[in-house]
């Protein structure tokens, strides 16, 4: 079997999807690309048993189909040094060497046969479909994937929770600690539905769907979830559990309300989180008529810092604590110039939402609060 392919149209389409491969694996066969020819078009699969993803690219010309498997760090080690031009491949389908020529060289490889590859799981006749755009299908894992949490006792909560109706998708994630949800009016589905998607396979569509434009098609079932990205294809294995009910968690009718700039909050946390215990990076939120004092201290080691910032805030004062790392997180999610911290009492969740919301988006992050000393 002989093709002609272009180095670095292989390179970047085997890049993108090698993320996939795990760095110990129980089946050897899974450290390979699968490599399929099929009526000149080139299809390389990667797996890790519970993902897999799929890219294809056009080979300029072929003289037969057929598949094999390689060494997926052999071969990217290789194409990363070979500058834009045609790579001729060819394999013996029998004992599996591989010889690769270019320009000014070749190399031979010895490939694995393609029988061993497991196959990915496939869908039930009951699978629910919906499409969504690339750039939506992105925002939402953009602002959800950094809340979402390392919990062995609930792995539920290990996921990105896509909330379907037929009104609205929304994408929920939560470390208990913090909550991101992300709702979005411009894309529905046909009925009632809801998934997990893993943390794995939510990274790798991170990835991927920047190089996207138009429709990504989703496609899933109780227990696996396939994504059709146009070059890219992944089949994923889901979390199975029932994600908590997250709107019962977000206080509403918040009277104290507070407009700030949200670069300039993010700096000054970041400047007085410096003096914070590093046990607990408490910090205070302290607001009083038009203005927000925040301050931090370490009694272990007698530092302690304070800032001032003019907000927008007509109410009592009041004083709540916060972990400065988690309310840099979410400020850093969020896009606006300007955003609304929306507060009860200092017992309960503080909610953040950006003063502006993007057309037929609908933004709110939650963060617990930490109990203050005085």
């Amino acid at each position: 079997m002989k093709f002609i392919v272009s180095s670095t149209a292989l390179f970047s389409h085997l890049q993108a999807i090698s993320r996939v491969i795990n760095s110990k694996n129980a089946l050897p066969i899974l450290d390979c690309f699968l490599f399929q020819l099929e009526d000149g078009k080139l299809s390389v699969t990667v797996s890790d048993s519970e993902t897999t993803m799929v890219t294809s690219l056009e080979v300029n010309e072929s003289d037969a189909n057929g598949k094999f498997a390689i060494s997926a760090k052999t071969i990217l080690d290789a194409l990363k040094e070979i500058p834009e031009q045609p790579l001729s491949f060819k394999v013996n389908l029998e004992t599996y060497e591989i010889l690769v020529e270019y320009q000014n060289g070749k190399y031979n490889v010895v490939g694995q046969n393609a029988d061993e590859y497991p196959q990915s799981g496939s869908l039930s006749d009951n699978a629910v479909r919906l499409e969504m755009k690339a750039d939506l299908l992105l925002a939402g894992i953009n602002r959800t994937f950094f809340a979402t949490a390392d919990d062995e006792l609930r792995p539920v909560m290990n996921g990105v929770y896509f909330d379907i109706t037929t009104e609205d998708i929304t994408i929920v994630a939560s470390d208990g600690h913090k909550l991101v949800r992300s709702k979005t009016l411009s894309a529905k589905g046909i009925e009632r539905a809801a998934f997990i998607l893993p943390k794995k396979p939510a990274g790798l569509l991170k990835g991927l769907l920047p190089k996207e434009q138009g429709m990504v098609s989703i496609e899933f079932d109780e227990r696996n979830a396939v994504f059709n990205l146009g070059n890219y294809y992944m089949i994923c294995r889901l979390i199975e559990g029932r994600y908590p009910n997250y709107n019962s968690v977000i206080p509403q009718n918040n009277p104290h309300k507070v407009t700030v700039d949200r670069l300039q909050l993010i700096s000054a946390l970041r400047r007085v989180s410096v003096f914070s215990s590093q046990a607990s990076s408490l910090i205070k939120l302290r607001v009083q008529e038009n203005q927000m004092i925040i301050s931090a201290q370490d009694i272990d080691f007698s530092t302690s810092a304070e800032e001032s910032l003019v907000c927008q805030y007509q109410g009592a004062p009041m004083s709540i604590g916060f972990k400065s790392t988690f309310l840099i997180d979410i400020l850093n999610n969020i896009s606006s110039a300007d955003v609304i911290v929306e507060l009860a009492d200092p017992s309960r969740a503080g909610v953040i939402v950006p003063l502006e919301q993007e057309e037929n988006d609908d933004l709110l992050m939650l963060l617990m609060p930490m109990m203050l000393n005085d």
